[in-house]
């Protein structure tokens, strides 16, 4: 294990893990993209492959897959709360003692997700009460109350959100629909990373339309890390080969999957402030961290200049980012540009014609936040 020093020299900015790429895991279910296909708007959102990004980077190909209008919204978030509504759904016409009449759907969310669970519930008729801590942008709030969710607005930080979100679900026609886990609460969340597994599996088509046999390194930008749980699990799922280096991208104000890799036990941490604002989370999901421990490659921090600066760079090659989108360039920068760059590339495993895949996980227009800094 290395690490590097970012302004606190308790702090790393970087880890790389490469013992990582050997470990396996079990592979997705099979069946979630099958449900998604089913669903009004439901397309493969583009990989488009960016040759200036390579030759910067200094590697064989990039792609960016653009997550920046997914079923009608503008971010991944979608996949995981429609497949996780549908088995709630599913589950509760099977309880004889449920109780009659629509559910309220609960969550917290630091935008993306609250929005996308707002828009299943009224969908499929459900209610919607989103709980949203503090440095959410007012347009990203409104965006979910225009869902026509109940909104409560919470003047901590996300965990405190997710504390209020709990408390609030325990009514007998509430359920909480939470994309983080912890002792006792870990189904629903489960069901939310596998509905990610869409997303990887049109990946694994289109660079093989593309003429690529796979990725040689993905970045994934990081919150609680259940995407980059679904990232792991895809990946590691496989029996055959070492398959990609896989690393994780967060902001310098909220690294806590970087601090717990490091500990090599998970921590919750005060978070500061970030226009990563759906980044901006003190404490690993506990279904995610196993697969995170011994999954991850590496894990990176970025400053918010740098992905405000990936994110312009992005919009200028055509694909429309928000901050934290923009963090696995930004962070993919970090890790193969400047001092150390030779020895942070030898301990991904990679080659100059290596093939990187980054994930845009929201456009520009899911965090508002971007446009006043």
């Amino acid at each position: 294990m290395t690490t590097s020093p970012s302004t606190s020299p308790s702090t790393p900015s970087w880890l790389a893990r490469p013992a990582a790429r050997a470990w396996r895991c079990a592979p997705a279910p099979a069946g979630v993209r099958d449900f998604h296909a089913t669903l009004t708007g439901y397309a493969p959102t583009p990989l488009i492959e960016l040759p200036a990004l390579a030759v910067e980077l200094g590697v064989g190909r990039v792609f960016v897959k653009d997550e920046s209008s997914r079923l009608g919204l503008p971010a991944f978030k979608a996949l995981g709360a429609s497949w996780a509504v549908h088995r709630v759904l599913a589950e509760r016409a099977t309880d004889a003692d449920a109780p009659a009449g629509p559910l309220t759907l609960v969550t917290a969310t630091d935008g993306n997700h609250g929005r996308a669970v707002a828009r299943m519930a009224r969908l499929m008729g459900q209610r919607a009460h989103v709980f949203v801590p503090r440095g959410v942008h007012p347009r990203a709030v409104a965006a979910i109350a225009e869902e026509g969710a109940e909104v409560t607005r919470v003047a901590g930080p996300y965990d405190d959100a997710v504390r209020r979100a709990a408390e609030a679900a325990t009514a007998p026609d509430a359920v909480l629909v939470q994309d983080t886990a912890w002792p006792g609460y870990e189904k629903i969340p489960g069901w939310i990373v596998e509905g990610y597994s869409t997303l990887l599996a049109e990946i694994d088509d289109q660079l093989a339309a593309a003429g690529a046999a796979g990725p040689d390194l993905v970045a994934v930008p990081v919150g609680v890390g259940s995407l980059a749980q679904a990232v792991v699990t895809h990946y590691r799922g496989r029996p055959a080969g070492a398959g990609p280096a896989l690393l994780s991208v967060e902001p310098h104000a909220a690294p806590c999957v970087l601090l717990s890799l490091a500990r090599g036990e998970p921590v919750t941490i005060a978070t500061g402030e970030t226009t990563m604002a759906g980044l901006n989370c003190g404490t690993p999901s506990a279904l995610a961290w196993p697969y995170l421990r011994d999954g991850l490659d590496a894990a990176v921090s970025v400053a918010d200049a740098d992905s405000a600066c990936a994110a312009g760079d992005l919009s200028a090659l055509g694909v429309s980012s928000g901050p934290c989108g923009a963090a696995s360039l930004a962070g993919v920068r970090v890790a193969l540009r400047g001092d150390g760059a030779d020895e942070r590339r030898a301990s991904l495993g990679l080659t100059p014609a290596a093939v990187v895949v980054l994930l845009n996980t929201e456009g520009m227009a899911a965090n508002p936040s971007a446009f006043t800094m």
